[in-house]
């Protein structure tokens, strides 16, 4: 191992480790956000807007990541009308449009999840809640999606992980994240493995650091459940 190189490049690391936080933190915010009116849509069948949720999740969770980027970085271009849009200065960063496919392929996973998590919400908390004159806006609001959050919150950080071995992707649309610091640390040098296993390291430090979040998470918000 060439650790005397690995060090003379810390810089290039620390930039790939900014470049992926960044690039997940951004993606897993708006794919949450995303989520919820998709998975209320579906649980609760509202016309129209339930199938097309449906259709939404079932189209990328169908489907690779990698095409859905490579559809969007390199497929996008190939449209003239796009090229003349207002919208082609981000489309043509690499950043953007990851952040754009692992947003949308991410709310298509955490859909599920929610909706899983509030078809699963007891009767008897809506009907409370109900009872007590709260109207349907509220019941969702304070009861529905607090609860169906904090059910989700364990499959969640799987979520989080699974998108943060799928962020690698990014580097083959020239993205110098983690993966992408590896890579050119042994293009630079003609190494075998060290960049690579430099980026494992770096990968597995920060699937150490959300886990031990996501478990002092769990044991706030479920810690009712636990008996």
């Amino acid at each position: 191992m060439e650790f005397d190189l690995i060090w003379q490049h810390r810089d290039l690391f620390l930039e790939g480790v900014w470049t992926t936080i960044w690039l997940i933190g951004t993606s897993l915010f708006i794919g949450g956000v995303m989520a919820i009116p998709l998975a209320l849509a579906q649980a609760y069948k509202v016309r129209y807007l339930g199938r097309a949720a449906a259709a939404y999740s079932y189209a990328f969770r169908g489907t690779p990541l990698l095409v859905q980027l490579y559809l969007l970085y390199y497929g996008l271009a190939q449209f003239e009308l796009v090229r003349e849009s207002l919208f082609w200065p981000l489309l043509k960063r690499p950043e953007i449009c990851a952040v754009i496919a692992f947003s949308m392929n991410s709310a298509a996973y955490v859909c599920e999840m929610i909706r899983g998590a509030i078809l699963a919400i007891p009767k008897g908390e809506i009907e409370a809640a109900e009872a007590i004159g709260m109207s349907s806006v509220k019941v969702t609001r304070r009861i529905i999606i607090p609860s169906a959050l904090r059910k989700a919150l364990p499959a969640y950080s799987n979520e989080v992980i699974f998108m943060l071995h799928a962020s690698v992707i990014a580097s083959t649309i020239t993205i110098t994240d983690i993966l992408g610091a590896g890579r050119t640390l042994n293009g630079m040098y003609y190494l075998a493995y060290e960049g690579l296993i430099t980026a494992a390291i770096l990968y597995l430090v920060i699937v150490f650091v959300v886990d031990r979040i996501f478990n002092r998470a769990e044991k706030r918000f479920l810690a009712h459940l636990v008996r």
